[in-house]
């Protein structure tokens, strides 16, 4: 889009698309500990205070990351409209 314009985006654009690619490295992050998790109690009998952690802290990760996807496609939705001609 910076190309199409000849000229930068706005700052908070490529925040909003930082912050959203954080968030899916956070999610993927908390997703392999529920995975380890998962296979150690598989092996080791049932830790539940311990997995209900690793799911809660899943659940949170994918909450911030429900709320940068909006933010990020509202972001490009201004970006778009910014490149289109006039």
């Amino acid at each position: 889009m910076e190309r199409l314009r000849s000229s930068p985006l706005h700052a908070n654009i490529s925040t909003a698309l930082d912050k959203h690619l954080e968030s899916i490295h956070v999610v993927q992050a908390r997703r392999k500990d529920e995975i380890v998790s998962a296979s150690s109690r598989q092996r080791h009998g049932p830790p539940r205070c311990q997995d209900e952690r690793v799911v809660l802290a899943l659940a949170a990760a994918l909450q911030a990351l429900c709320l940068a996807t909006r933010k990020v496609r509202t972001v490009l939705w201004c970006a778009f409209q910014m490149t289109l001609p006039k």
